[in-house]
């Protein structure tokens, strides 16, 4: 595992005019009269609900064969729930052994090592569920993407949110011509995890605020093996502003901030809805970027090209992010009902105003005796069965990494062009940013010696 993975090899060594939007790939089938076995690769935490949620509540049967985590606490707790597991710190001895007893892994580690867990299950024809944010950077994302379709088993990023009924019934009514072609959306979310002082931390309901890197490291604790824990990282000392979770969130190195976590759920609607491919251009505004720390509040405006949908030709589409305390005008302005998070599509013909649970057809006294289209969405029985279900009989899932890795590729476009300082234009298909090549720095990493995408 000590190739390195940069984008100038992986661009040679992966059919680089590749299509990033190719149709979900052909899923493999298991024998539905038996059990499913599954590794868990991060057990705590999130990792904890996914193992509970697909032990207990699933019509697949699952068996339990693999576990793996760096916390010993979490490790220990699953351990004696799966006693016939094999257990396991470092998920690299995991796929150095016999994987033969393997048929699917989900992983639910830090988002700094998705990539890195994900891709050697792929490689092997396992079905890969991950947890969002699909990867840590663009050039992880486009691998990951590029290998699923290869592979050709049943991928799911974790967004739950998209396999709720007001999502499928807000994509149907933006497809459909509701309120007509749209070629204008904003997305704000009141989060703010990222760069801050403790007054602002408490403004913002934080728990956590951080200016600087610390100076002086501290000793890890017993239970975590801190250097598994920084994975393809750069080696830094432990502290605890970047573990336990979320904290690790704030900074570059592990997470990208509220964008790359929340931008997986919230751009998820217009990105659907909306029939969007790769960005165009990328321009971000806020504070003055950190070296270290992601900004609390940004705001970053992606342009998209005219394109293909269900209703035909779509015009081009400015879709603007917004976070903490940033909102768009129309919002600051009470045009529009004053909710703390929100996705707001402006069409021909009105505008349409949605969250994780609602939506609202605005004007009002518009759409008064509207009546809605008929459902075409089926309906999901959540993103964890989906997938499960898709092992076993080859069925789709709502968010395979056909369609995860792209949307993960613009949510992170929107950080690389606020660390850039500037507006990037993006050509997707070489991976290039022309107008500005130093910000080619921010699309991926070296990872750590020993740590390799393959």
């Amino acid at each position: 595992m000590s190739q390195k993975f940069t984008r100038r090899n992986f661009l040679k060594t992966s059919a680089a005019g590749a299509s990033l939007f190719a149709a979900p790939a052909i899923l493999s089938a298991k024998n539905q009269n038996e059990k499913l076995n599954v590794a868990f690769i991060g057990v705590g935490g999130r990792g904890g609900r996914n193992v509970k949620t697909m032990t207990s509540y699933s019509k697949v049967p699952v068996n339990v064969v693999g576990l793996c985590d760096v916390d010993e606490r979490w490790l220990d707790l699953q351990s004696k729930e799966f006693p016939n597991a094999k257990v396991f710190k470092d998920f690299r001895k995991l796929y150095e052994g016999d994987l033969r007893q393997i048929d699917a892994v989900v992983v639910s580690t830090p988002e700094h090592t998705h990539a890195y867990a994900t891709m050697p299950a792929l490689k092997n024809k396992k079905h890969v569920y991950c947890e969002k944010p699909l990867t840590h950077n663009v050039v992880e994302a486009r691998a990951v993407t590029l290998e699923a379709a290869k592979s050709k088993v049943a991928t799911q990023m974790g967004t739950q949110i998209h396999g709720l009924p007001n999502y499928h019934r807000v994509v149907e009514l933006i497809q459909s011509g509701a309120i007509g072609k749209v070629s204008e959306a904003h997305v704000w979310v009141s989060r703010a995890w990222g760069r801050q002082s403790a007054e602002d931390a408490k403004k913002n309901n934080d728990r956590v605020f951080v200016l600087e890197r610390p100076e002086v490291g501290m000793t890890p604790p017993e239970y975590l093996d801190w250097g598994l824990w920084l994975g393809p990282a750069k080696e830094r000392p432990y502290h605890d502003v970047y573990f336990p979770g979320p904290k690790w969130y704030r900074w570059w190195e592990f997470g990208n901030g509220t964008m790359s976590d929340l931008g997986s759920h919230w751009n998820d609607l217009p990105y659907w809805a909306l029939e969007l491919d790769a960005p165009k251009t990328i321009e971000a505004f806020g504070p003055e970027p950190h070296p270290e720390i992601a900004p609390a509040s940004m705001t970053a405006v992606y342009e998209y090209g005219p394109r293909k949908g269900r209703m035909g030709d779509l015009p081009a589409v400015k879709l603007s992010w917004y976070q903490g305390d940033h909102k768009p005008k129309i919002w600051r302005d009470e045009e529009i009902p004053q909710w703390n998070n929100g996705v707001l599509f402006i069409g021909e013909k009105g505008m349409l105003l949605s969250d994780y649970s609602k939506y609202k057809l605005l004007p009002e006294e518009n759409f008064k005796n509207f009546t809605p289209p008929e459902p075409f969405i089926p309906d999901s029985p959540g993103q964890h069965e989906e997938w499960l279900e898709a092992c076993v009989n080859g069925t789709p899932t709502a968010s395979p990494f056909s369609y995860a890795g792209p949307l993960t590729e613009a949510n992170h476009l929107g950080n690389v062009a606020f660390r850039a300082g500037k507006k990037i234009v993006w050509d997707a298909k070489n991976m290039k940013i022309p107008n500005a090549p130093e910000a080619e720095q921010f699309l991926g990493r070296e990872p750590r010696e020993g740590w390799s995408l393959g």
